[in-house]
């Protein structure tokens, strides 16, 4: 079962102003939060900070970096509108969203540095739940070594993060 986990945001740019929900196919967020976890005995920090700006399935600004913080080390990954992304509206009304997606995959790895093959895949679901963004990432194409990017929840209206383990 999986467990989540409330924070609240670290910090929030522009205040409330910055979480726009216009219409069921756009979306204007920044988001910063972290949080204490658990990742198998050992205790880490994860923290995420992006901005997202979608107009049905045109990308006007995409930046997310997912960090996942050890006592010895850490491990960061990070998606933007340079790595090659499209959009495609899924849903419709308050459960919308969208499905991003790698244009080539391959050409975005090679580009953050990455020289071995860990999929050939980057998928990131953002999906409307009332006043929460779901952000459901499956990217293995970009994140190196780390297991991926995090799964969290913005409430649109407060700004308050929740990361699912």
């Amino acid at each position: 079962m999986k467990a989540l986990r409330h924070v609240a945001p670290l910090l929030l740019l522009g205040g409330l102003g910055s979480i726009q929900a216009a219409s069921a196919q756009q979306l204007d967020v920044k988001f910063s939060c972290s949080a204490p976890g658990d990742d198998g005995g050992e205790r880490v920090m994860y923290a995420d900070n992006g901005e997202i700006r979608l107009n049905g399935s045109r990308i006007d600004g995409f930046r997310w970096e997912s960090s996942l913080f050890r006592s010895t080390h850490g491990f960061d990954c990070s998606v933007d509108e340079d790595d090659g992304l499209w959009a495609e509206v899924i849903g419709d009304g308050q459960k919308s969203g969208w499905r991003i997606n790698l244009l080539n995959a391959a050409k975005a790895r090679a580009h953050r540095g990455y020289d071995f093959m860990t999929g050939a895949n980057c998928t990131i679901r953002l999906l409307r739940d009332g006043d929460a963004l779901r952000i459901k990432p499956s990217c293995p194409a970009l994140c190196g070594s780390r297991r991926n990017f995090s799964e969290l929840s913005v409430n649109l209206k407060t700004g308050a993060c929740k990361y699912e383990d």
